[in-house]
C-alpha cells in the first residue's frame, strides 16, 4: 500500500480547494446567466403584451369612431395601453409620416416623457417597416454590456393604411440587485477561497521548511560518539513534541553508549592484562630456568650462555612492551596535505634490505593519484601503519613471492576516500584467526607479538577510517581506508 506524506496530502487538499472553488464559480455563473435569461424572457413577454394592448386599444378606438380616422385620440390610446406595463414605452408609427403617437407613462424621470428616443428612432423605423412587409408581429433584441433592448412591432388593422404599433423595453443583465448579489457572492467566494489557499500555502511552506531543517540537522556530520544531535525547537507544537522525544532518546542513547563503552573498556583491559601476563610469563620462566641452571652447574661457559639467553628474553619483553605502549598511548593527529606516492616509495625503500634477504620483490603503484590535490593525513602515523602492514606481508611471503603497495583516490557515498592496499602472494590468513586478526596478541607466527595489526587499526580509527581484509581477493590484501579530508 502506497503511503503518502503529510505534505503531499496537504498539497492535494490545496488543489482540491482550488478546483472546488472554480467549479462553484462556474455554477454560480451558470445560475446567474439562467436568471438573466429568465429576466430577458419575462421582459420580452411584457413587451409583446404591451404591443398587443396598443393594437387592441387602436381597434376599440376605430370601432368607437365607426370606422373613421382616430388620429386625435391615438396618444390617449397608447397612454392607456402602456399604463399597466412598467418600464415599457411605445407608440403608433406611420410608414408615410413616421411617429403618430408616443407614450411612456411609467417613466421615472422628472416630468412626462413625450419625445421619441432619438438613439432608437432608426431601429423603430426599420422594425415597423419590416412589420408592414411581413404583415405580422416582429420581435427584435439588441444586447449590450449592461442590458438587452427589446422591441416588438404589430400591424394595425383600420381605415388608414401603413400604420403599425410598437413597444420597447429594457432588461438589465449586468446591473441591478441580481447582478449585485452575484458579484457579492463571487467576491465572497474568491476572498474565502484565496484566503484559505494562501493560508494553506503559507502553512505548507512553513511546515516544509521546518521539516527540511530537521532533516538537515539529522543528516549533518556529527563528531564521533554522537549518535543523535541536539535538535532545536521548530515553533510547531506537533513537531516540537517529536523534537523533544528525539532529544530525550538521544540522551538515553548517549548514556547507554557511555555505559557500554565503559564496560567494553573494562573487558578490553581484562583481556589485555591476561594477554600481557601470558606473554611476559613465558620469557620470565625461561630466564629463571637459565639462571637456576647456571647457578647449579658452576660452569662459567654455561653461565655466559645463560646470560645471553636472559638478554634475548629481556629484548623480547622490551619489544613487547614497546609495541604495547605504541598501541595504548594516544598521540594527537597532525594532519597535513601529504603526497602519497613519495610516502609509499619511502616505506618500500626502508624494507628493501629485509625483502632482499628473503628474496621477495616489492612493487609500488600510485600513478592514478592527482598531482595537485593531496589527502590530509598524519604522515608519520600513516607511514608507521604502512611499515607494519608491509613487514607483516614480507614475513608471510615465501621466497620468490611478491608484495605490492598501492594507493587510489575513490569516491563512495559522496565522500572522497584514500585507499592504501598492501597485497602479498603468501599463504593467506589462517581461517581460525581471520575474524580477530586485528585484536592485540593475535598472531599467526610463533615469534610475533600480535600487536602490529592492532596498531594499524588504532591509527586508522584515529583518522576516522578503517582497515580490513579484502574478501575474495586473488592475493592476501589489507585495505587501509582513510578520508581524503577530515569532516
Amino acid at each position: 500500500m502506497t503511503a503518502y506524506s503529510l505534505r503531499a496530502r496537504l498539497l492535494a487538499l490545496w488543489v482540491l480547494l482550488l478546483v472546488s472553488a472554480a467549479a462553484t464559480a462556474y455554477l454560480m455563473l451558470g445560475v446567474y446567466d439562467q436568471s438573466t435569461g429568465v429576466q430577458v424572457a419575462q421582459s420580452d413577454v411584457a413587451v409583446g403584451r404591451a404591443c398587443r394592448e396598443i393594437t387592441d386599444r387602436y381597434a376599440a378606438l376605430v370601432r368607437l369612431r365607426g370606422g373613421s380616422g382616430a388620429e386625435g385620440d391615438l396618444g390617449g390610446a397608447v397612454e392607456a395601453a402602456l399604463g399597466g406595463a412598467p418600464g415599457i414605452e411605445g407608440g403608433i408609427w406611420s410608414a408615410a409620416d413616421g411617429s403618430l403617437a408616443y407614450a411612456y407613462p411609467t417613466y421615472e424621470g422628472t416630468g412626462r416623457k413625450t419625445d421619441l428616443p432619438a438613439a432608437e428612432q432608426d431601429t423603430i423605423a426599420a422594425l415597423n417597416a419590416q412589420v408592414l412587409r411581413v404583415d405580422h408581429a416582429v420581435s427584435l433584441r439588441r444586447p449590450s454590456r449592461t442590458q438587452v433592448l427589446l422591441l416588438q412591432g404589430c400591424p394595425l388593422r383600420g381605415p388608414e393604411p401603413g400604420l403599425t404599433a410598437w413597444a420597447m423595453g429594457r432588461a438589465r443583465v449586468n446591473d441591478g440587485p441580481t447582478y449585485t448579489r452575484f458579484v457579492a457572492g463571487l467576491g465572497f467566494l474568491a476572498v474565502t477561497v484565496l484566503g484559505s489557499a494562501a493560508f494553506l500555502g503559507w502553512f505548507l511552506y512553513g511546515f516544509s521548511g521546518r521539516i527540511a531543517r530537521l532533516e538537515a540537522a539529522l543528516a549533518a556530520p556529527r563528531p564521533d560518539g554522537e549518535d543523535l544531535p541536539r535538535l532545536d525547537r521548530t515553533g510547531e507544537p506537533e513537531l516540537d513534541r517529536l523534537v523533544e522525544a528525539l532529544n530525550a532518546a538521544g540522551g538515553r542513547l548517549r548514556e547507554a553508549r557511555t555505559r557500554a563503552g565503559a564496560a567494553e573498556r573494562l573487558a578490553a583491559v581484562g583481556r589485555l592484562a591476561a594477554s600481557i601476563a601470558h606473554e611476559i610469563r613465558n620469557p620470565i620462566a625461561a630466564m629463571r630456568l637459565k639462571a637456576e641452571n647456571a647457578l647449579v652447574s658452576g660452569d662459567p661457559g654455561r653461565a655466559a650462555t645463560a646470560l645471553e639467553a636472559v638478554l634475548g628474553q629481556i629484548a623480547r619483553v622490551d619489544t613487547l612492551l614497546r609495541d604495547l605502549l605504541n598501541l595504548t598511548q594516544a598521540r594527537p593527529l597532525h594532519r597535513n596535505p601529504t603526497a602519497v606516492a613519495p610516502l609509499l616509495a619511502e616505506c618500500a625503500r626502508l624494507q628493501e634490505d629485509f625483502a632482499r634477504v628473503h628474496a621477495v620483490g616489492i612493487t609500488v603503484a600510485a600513478e592514478g593519484l592527482p598531482a595537485a590535490d593531496h589527502p590530509h593525513i598524519d604522515r608519520a602515523q600513516v607511514a608507521r601503519a604502512l611499515d607494519n602492514l608491509l613487514l607483516n606481508a614480507l614475513q608471510h611471503t615465501p621466497p620468490g613471492g611478491r608484495v605490492r603497495l598501492g594507493a587510489a583516490r575513490v569516491t563512495a557515498d559522496g565522500t572522497v576516500r584514500l585507499h592504501l592496499r598492501v597485497s602479498d602472494t603468501g599463504p593467506g590468513i589462517d581461517a581460525a584467526i581471520r575474524a580477530t586478526v586485528f585484536e592485540p596478541f593475535v598472531t599467526g607466527r610463533p615469534d610475533g607479538t600480535g600487536l602490529g595489526l592492532a596498531i594499524v587499526r588504532e591509527i586508522a580509527l584515529a583518522h576516522r577510517g578503517a582497515v580490513g581484509l579484502v574478501e575474495d581477493a586473488t592475493e592476501t590484501t589489507f585495505l587501509l581506508d582513510l578520508p581524503w579530508r577530515p569532516s
